[in-house]
C-alpha cells in the first residue's frame, strides 16, 4: 500500500510540473510594460489600449490548448466555462467581442511579430527573438 501511495505522490508531482510556463509576448518594437491587471483588463475586453494609450490587440490561443487553460486560470482567474459565459453575455448584449483566437503558439508568435499592437501568450518554450516577453506566469 505504501508503494502505491508513493507512486501516486510522485505521479502527482510530475504531472504538476509538466504544465508549461506561460510567456506573454508583444512585438519587439512595443515598449510598454504590462502588469497582470493590465492583462486581465485587455483579455476581458475592459480596455483596448496599452498604458501609454496606444492600441492593443489581444490574441488568444484556441480553446483546448494547454497554454490557454493555464493563462485563463493563472492570469484571468477564471475557468474556460466561466470565460465562455462571460463572452457570450457581452457578445449578446453588444458590449464586447472576444479576442481573436489563433490555433497554436506558432500562429500567435507570427501574428505578434507582424503587428506592433498585438499582445498574446505562448508556452515559454516557444519564445524566440521574433517576440518580446513582457510577463511570465
Amino acid at each position: 500500500m505504501r508503494i502505491i501511495k508513493a507512486a501516486l505522490l510522485v505521479a502527482a508531482m510530475v504531472s504538476g510540473s509538466v504544465l508549461a510556463d506561460i510567456a506573454v509576448v508583444v512585438n519587439p518594437a512595443n515598449a510598454n510594460a504590462v502588469s497582470a491587471d493590465d492583462l486581465s483588463r485587455l483579455f476581458l475586453g475592459r480596455t483596448s489600449n496599452f498604458a501609454d494609450g496606444s492600441k492593443a490587440t489581444p490574441l488568444n490561443l484556441a480553446e483546448g490548448q494547454p497554454a490557454r487553460d493555464e493563462f485563463d486560470n493563472k492570469v484571468l482567474n477564471r475557468s474556460s466555462a466561466q470565460l465562455k459565459a462571460y463572452w457570450s453575455k457581452l457578445v449578446f448584449t453588444g458590449k464586447g467581442t472576444p479576442p481573436k483566437e489563433l490555433s497554436d503558439d506558432a500562429a500567435v508568435k507570427a501574428a505578434v511579430a507582424a503587428d506592433a499592437t498585438a499582445i498574446g501568450y505562448i508556452s515559454s518554450s516557444s519564445v524566440d527573438s521574433s517576440v518580446k516577453v513582457v510577463a511570465s506566469f
